[in-house]
């Protein structure tokens, strides 16, 4: 999953594409790099993030995705919290809603996916965007979220949404300290249980250079190491925004512990 954000403030991408024109080239190279969904972002969800309006959002997202939609094949995903976003982005094309604000049940959202039958990633966060990294709290970080999981997937059902629709996202970095991070990777193997796809954002995100040094754009061999491990533990969707990298990484690594050619 590319990472295309139509934002001004973003933490590693923000203002770089300031018009539908540029978010749709990005789009379109992160494919031909190997990107099998791209994601479109227009609401920043760095730590300390305001956020913005709903006429705002779909300013931001609703022009990029109508423009990309004709031009691939490619899954087009929409990063929301807000089901008016999410509804007006899948009357442009968009397939898949990514919804980092799944942990506050809105029904809206969910009647919108029971009646589109729309692929959902469901994430975990503590907090909000403006307030997740202020003092991130748990007595076990990797069994509350397991829970959040269960909870999470049996109230999607009673709502109307398929399972099918649904993959589960931990929420690296989401109201979660550094060594809580590292806790919910290598327990990626449990969430398994649930029986749904994992997805994984470790991409240029700060608790990688907490541990390495680097700083937002020197991130991309700490991202790759994660997401190598991520993998060999039941990861499917791995969201970046180096797509080129990350898919050679992964290419090799399938190579590697394959069968001998």
């Amino acid at each position: 999953m590319g990472v295309v954000n139509a934002t001004p403030d973003s933490f590693s991408d923000g203002g770089r594409f300031p018009d539908p024109t540029h978010a749709v080239e990005a789009a379109l190279r992160m494919i031909a790099e190997g990107a099998e969904i791209v994601d479109i972002g227009g609401e920043s969800t760095r730590p300390g993030a305001t956020e913005v309006d709903e006429p705002t959002e779909i300013a931001r997202v609703v022009p990029v995705i109508a423009a990309l939609r004709p031009r691939t094949r490619a899954a087009i995903s929409v990063d929301t919290r807000k089901p008016g976003v999410a509804r007006a982005a899948l009357a442009a094309g968009a397939d898949i809603l990514n919804d980092v604000g799944a942990a506050n049940a809105d029904p809206a959202m969910w009647e919108l996916l029971r009646d589109t039958g729309a692929g959902y990633v469901c994430m975990h966060m503590q907090g909000t965007p403006a307030t997740m990294q202020a003092a991130p709290r748990y007595d076990d970080v990797v069994a509350e979220v397991d829970a959040f999981f269960a909870e999470r997937l049996s109230a999607l059902v009673a709502a109307g949404v398929q399972p099918e629709q649904v993959s589960l996202d931990p929420g690296i970095g989401f109201g979660k300290t550094p060594d809580q991070n590292i806790a919910l990777l290598r327990g990626l193997g449990l969430f398994a249980r649930h029986g749904r796809p994992l997805a994984i954002g470790v991409s240029r995100k700060g608790f990688l250079g907490k541990f390495t040094g680097g700083d937002t754009h020197e991130r991309l061999p700490a991202a790759l190491a994660c997401a190598l491990f991520a993998v060999r533990h039941a990861v499917r969707l791995v969201r970046t925004h180096d797509v080129l990298a990350t898919v050679q990484a992964l290419r090799m690594q399938s190579l590697l512990e394959g069968p001998t050619p």
